[in-house]
């Protein structure tokens, strides 16, 4: 199965093959920041993948000293995709906004719970996690 995941304008693009190895929610303050919102909703996938179109990277180092690269559309400013460094060639992390599917498949994790809003409603069976896991 083939998906592909835009930003608010169209000229950034990622296509992606098969089902997410993962979908989780975080909270962390920084991507709260990030996206604007009480918390990123983000689909891992393995590769291969395709970029389409120009990107703004951004690269925030994570709590456990990783390095994270951020890819927004520099026309409309969507943040749609990101990596890990080191693992770029083999994962990439997707906005699950950026499918623009009400049908896609639901978090099984939540992470940096610790920061969550008091109205923020998990779905039912999720696994929540105090800060990150890894």
């Amino acid at each position: 199965m083939r998906r592909l995941a835009s930003c608010s304008c169209g000229q950034l693009c990622i296509e992606v093959q098969g089902e997410p190895d993962g979908v989780g929610v975080c909270h962390c303050l920084a991507c709260q920041r990030r996206t604007g919102s009480v918390f990123a909703a983000l689909a891992g996938f393995a590769a291969p993948y395709k970029v389409f179109g120009t990107a703004t990277e951004y690269i925030r180092v994570g709590d456990q000293g990783a390095k994270f690269k951020f890819r927004f559309c520099p026309v409309c400013g969507t943040n749609v995709f990101h990596t890990e460094e080191g693992y770029e060639q083999s994962w990439v992390a997707v906005a699950v906004g950026a499918f623009a599917d009400p049908n896609f498949p639901p978090p099984q994790d939540s992470v940096y719970d610790c920061r969550r809003h008091s109205w923020v409603q998990l779905p039912p069976g999720i696994k929540a996690y105090e800060k990150d896991p890894t």
